[in-house]
Formats: C-alpha cells, sequence, structure tokens
C-alpha cells in the first residue's frame, strides 16, 4: 500500500458531550491531540480531518488538513468515504476522534495489515468481567489467523460448562477480546461496504461492521497490548490530563 491516508471523522454535535472535539485537554483542543498522535504513525501519508462544522474547521485548519463534508452522513464511515472518493488513496484508516492517547503502532498495524485483508480493525485482550459483560464494550472472536468471526455486544464466545457466568479465572485460562474502535479499509472496499443497505445483524446488534461480514468481506484484527481510552463525557478529562502526562 503506498499511499494510506489517516481521517479523523469530527462532529460537533454529541448528546452527552456538545462540543467535544474542541473541548481543552491540557491546553490543547482534544481533537488537536488525536491528530498529533496519527501524525506519529509510519504508515500514513497523510492525516486528515473530516467535518461538517466550521466551528471545528476553523480550530483544525491551522494544524490538519481539513476537509468539509455534507451533513447528513448517517454515519463516520459514510463521511470518510466521502472524502476518499475525492482523494482517491490505496487505502484509509478510520480513526476515533476521541480518543487523545490512540497508540501510534496500533495505527501502523492496522495500516499494514491491508496487504492481507480488505478491511482491518484491532482489539485488546479483556481483563475484567466488567468489560466483558458490559454491552457498550463490544467484543470479537477470530480464527487463528486473525479473521474476525463475529462481533457482539454479548459476552463470546459463551462459556457453556458455566452457564455462561464469566468470572476472573475464567479471564486469565482463556482469551475474551475487546474491540477496539480503528478501521482500516482498501479503497474499493470501503466505496463497496457505503454502498450496502443496512444488514440484519447490523440492525440487531447496532454495529456497523458487522454488514461488512454479512456481505462476505474479511475482517482481519490485530491484537494489540494499548487499550483504546476514550473520552466520552466531561468527567473523562481529568483521567485523560493525568495519562498524558506520562507521555
Amino acid at each position: 500500500m503506498r499511499n494510506i491516508i489517516g481521517i479523523i471523522p469530527s462532529r460537533y454535535g454529541s448528546t452527552r458531550f456538545p462540543g467535544k472535539p474542541l473541548h481543552l485537554i491540557a491546553g490543547k483542543p482534544l481533537v488537536q491531540h488525536v491528530v498529533e498522535r496519527c501524525k506519529l504513525a509510519g504508515a500514513l501519508s497523510e492525516v486528515i480531518v473530516a467535518t461538517d462544522d466550521e466551528r471545528i474547521a476553523a480550530v483544525t485548519r491551522p494544524f490538519c488538513k481539513t476537509v468539509m463534508t455534507r451533513s447528513d452522513h448517517p454515519s463516520g464511515t459514510d463521511r470518510i468515504a466521502e472524502v476518499a472518493a475525492r482523494l482517491s488513496p490505496d487505502a484509509v484508516i478510520n480513526i476515533q476522534g476521541d480518543e487523545p492517547l490512540i497508540d501510534p503502532k496500533v495505527i501502523d498495524s492496522v495500516a499494514n495489515a491491508l496487504d492481507e485483508f480488505p478491511m482491518t480493525t484491532a482489539a485488546v485482550r479483556i481483563k475484567s468481567t466488567q468489560v466483558l459483560t458490559n454491552p457498550n464494550a463490544v467484543k470479537v472472536v477470530m480464527a487463528p489467523n486473525g479473521r474476525a468471526l463475529y462481533f457482539s455486544r454479548s459476552p463470546i464466545p459463551y462459556f457453556r460448562d458455566n452457564a455462561g457466568q464469566v468470572s476472573n479465572e475464567i479471564l486469565v485460562k482463556h482469551a475474551f477480546f475487546h474491540h477496539m474502535g480503528i478501521y482500516g479499509y482498501r479503497a474499493d472496499t470501503l466505496t463497496k461496504i457505503v454502498k450496502l443497505p443496512v444488514s440484519k445483524l447490523e440492525s440487531l446488534e447496532c454495529l456497523e461492521q458487522l454488514r461488512a461480514l454479512e456481505a462476505g468481506i474479511d475482517i482481519g484484527v490485530i491484537q494489540s497490548d494499548s487499550p483504546a481510552i476514550g473520552v466520552d463525557t466531561p468527567e473523562d478529562v481529568a483521567q485523560i490530563e493525568s495519562l498524558l502526562k506520562n507521555l
């Protein structure tokens, strides 16, 4: 892959945290922290902020290429697809705009795996029962070669011998994986996915990546040791600022 661009979809509206991309964390807007981490990834030829809000664009233009998009996109995937259609890269990495601590090595691994898979993502091993049973934490199971078999909000795989009960002992003995919200796409794969209708499993689980699986698109999952730590509410800011001091 010669030309892989990283795109950060960024929107102003948020039910729990309006204006989140512009919220100051350690003196910088949240989105600037994400951009700076992305620029440390060696696999990316360019980093772009994609937004439909001029307030965000006015802030990001001085430190990052910024592309204005339509405001009617139903998802971040559709937003990055609009940008990709204009620029014609070989591949695109979709990076969450609320993860100021994202590991550049994870971005590189997701990008490099596109040599093998048409679509890629990352996952980290689950170490707590709270994460495993939390429906907001998406789980993934993979084949031995890293190909995703399924994503779910439920704990998977199901342990029949334990009647589905999970414990710290099970987490030590068996590997469960928490899906991270980063995606890599070959350009033609991204174009194909956004043209597909919402699939049945996608609708049931409210997980966009299931559309690709149902369409027969292989997704390669990179195992990471760096958990994604996002900013979901204003209360998360203090923790992020503390962690940034150790970078």
